[in-house]
């Protein structure tokens, strides 16, 4: 006796195995864009990072002035105020609700400078303890 319908059923499993992976392909492919995009944002902020330390060896004589804090920018005077206004904006037109401070140290003869980015980063991958806050620090000597 002959069987019908056995070639149909081969198609429905084909198909159904076929679209299971099509799904487990987008779903990697999301999970790359979002890794990415998050890896875009932390080389932004690396960028920033290094930017303003640029700017104070630039200005060595007047680094103290570049003490600025998250928040609302207080534009100091001179070089540095104007300085510090340029980086928090390039900050906040870069990176998603961005923010940056600065904290400039000379002790001992030894002048470091820590300088610490906040962005949200909700499209990619969220911090380690689960929010969506990610915040860069650079410590470097002057």
């Amino acid at each position: 006796m002959r069987q019908k319908g056995f070639t149909l059923l081969e198609v429905l499993v084909a198909m159904l195995v076929l679209s299971i992976g099509l799904l487990g392909l987008a779903g990697l492919m999301a999970s790359g864009l979002r890794n990415n995009h998050s890896a875009y944002y932390r080389t932004q902020a690396t960028w920033l990072a290094y930017d303003v330390i640029d700017r104070m060896r630039a200005n060595q004589a007047n680094a103290d002035a570049y003490n600025v804090a998250l928040g609302p920018d207080p534009a100091g005077p001179g070089l540095a105020g104007a300085d510090i206004s340029g980086w928090k904006t390039m900050i906040a037109s870069t990176l998603p609700e961005g923010d940056g401070s600065v904290v400039f140290l000379s002790a001992g003869g030894v002048r470091t400078v820590t300088v610490d980015i906040q962005w949200n980063d909700s499209r990619g991958t969220n911090g380690p303890d689960g929010e969506p806050t990610q915040t860069f620090t650079v410590v470097s000597r002057l």
